[in-house]
Formats: C-alpha cells, sequence, structure tokens
C-alpha cells in the first residue's frame, strides 16, 4: 500500500478522542473532535492550487487529500480557543519510491502556515509525517488497527526538547464512497492490507 491508497481508506467522517501530554509541565489534556477526510485526484484543482502555492509541478503529484475538523480540549477557556479548521495535502512521491516522497501542506501541524515536509510507508503499513519548521519540528504517525479504527500518533519537539505527544483513538462514524470505488470496496481492500500485516508479522517480514 502507497500513501495514496493509505488516504483513500481514510476517507470518510471521524470521532476522535485524543489525549495530549504537556511534556514540560508533567500534565495531560484530553478532548476530541469531529475530522472528515476527502481522498483527492492528482487533478483535482485544490491539489494543483497547493502545488502551484509551492512552486511544485502538479504533474508530480499522486494526489492528496482534504480534512476538516472540530473540536475541543479540556484546558480550553470559554470563547478564546479555536479547534476547528480546514487543509489539503499533497502527495509528491520520489520517482523511484511511490511509498515516500514529499508532503505539501496548506497549513502545518505544528504552525499555522503552508510548509513542505516529507511522508513515508514504514515496515507495518503506517503512514509518517515529518515536518521541519524554523523553531520546532513536528512527527505525526497514522495506522488502521481495524478497518474501522485508525490511530494517530504526534509529537512536537521544539528548542532543542520535546513539548508535546499526543495519541488519539479515531473511530469512523460515517464512509465516503470513492467515486472510482465502492464502499464495500474500500472496507475489502482495508481487511486485506490489514490480513497482510498480520500475516508479515508473525513470519517476521
Amino acid at each position: 500500500m502507497d500513501a495514496m491508497q493509505f488516504f483513500q481508506l481514510s476517507s470518510g467522517k471521524w470521532r476522535s478522542q485524543r489525549t495530549t501530554h504537556h511534556l514540560p509541565f508533567r500534565r495531560a489534556e484530553s478532548g476530541e473532535s469531529d475530522i472528515l477526510v476527502k481522498a483527492l485526484g492528482a487533478d483535482d484543482p485544490q491539489v494543483i492550487e497547493i502545488c502551484q502555492l509551492h512552486e511544485v509541478d502538479p504533474s508530480s503529484a499522486a494526489g492528496g487529500c482534504f480534512v476538516s475538523w472540530e473540536g475541543s480540549m479540556s484546558w480550553d477557556r470559554e470563547n478564546e480557543e479555536n479547534h476547528q479548521g480546514t487543509t489539503v495535502f499533497v502527495l509528491v512521491p520520489d520517482r523511484d519510491n511511490p511509498r515516500q516522497g514529499q508532503l505539501l501542506r496548506e497549513r502545518g501541524y505544528a504552525e499555522i502556515m503552508p510548509v513542505i515536509g516529507q511522508y513515508h510507508m514504514d515496515d507495518d503499513g503506517g503512514l509518517v509525517l515529518t515536518t521541519e519548521y524554523e523553531t520546532m519540528s513536528a512527527e505525526e504517525r497514522f495506522s488502521f488497527p481495524s478497518p474501522g479504527i485508525r490511530t494517530r500518533t504526534s509529537t512536537v519537539k521544539r528548542f532543542g526538547g520535546f513539548s508535546t505527544a499526543s495519541f488519539c483513538i479515531e473511530t469512523r462514524i460515517e464512509a465516503i464512497a470513492d467515486p472510482a470505488s465502492s464502499e464495500e470496496v474500500t472496507i475489502r481492500s482495508t481487511k486485506d492490507v490489514l490480513e497482510s500485516q498480520r500475516v508479515g508479522s508473525v513470519l517476521g517480514w
């Protein structure tokens, strides 16, 4: 499975339960959010727009995804916190390896600004996103324990030390059918991927 297939399997509406550890304070904060993920083809106007924003040839993009979210965290102050927004990701795979490459972002994970990061699929079938900013770096990893459950871990490191570490469990509450395939095919593909990962783990691949 490559990263674009991972985006396609992620399409749908998700309910996310999140725990964020603020490491300097040795305290944890909980939260939840509703997330919408929609895979985008390489010819989608949003994909082309993000490529042009970063001065990347749109023909080199494999596609991307649109993500919107709305949520809350337990430390929020009334009328002062805003945990909602939208963003677009675009995948530009390496020519010799579609499982890794550049990730063009409309806005970053740790900073609200256009940024170019890196992505790769690891040996366990997880999608890993790494982004470097001027004063910090962030790493996110997404994986599917089952077709309707996605996990997400993230760490933010700034000024030479880790600042936050988060863990999310995301439950699919509604599927979005890919125009090129039915939801039944999507679910079956996910099961096939998970089964191959299970067998690979047993055999030590």
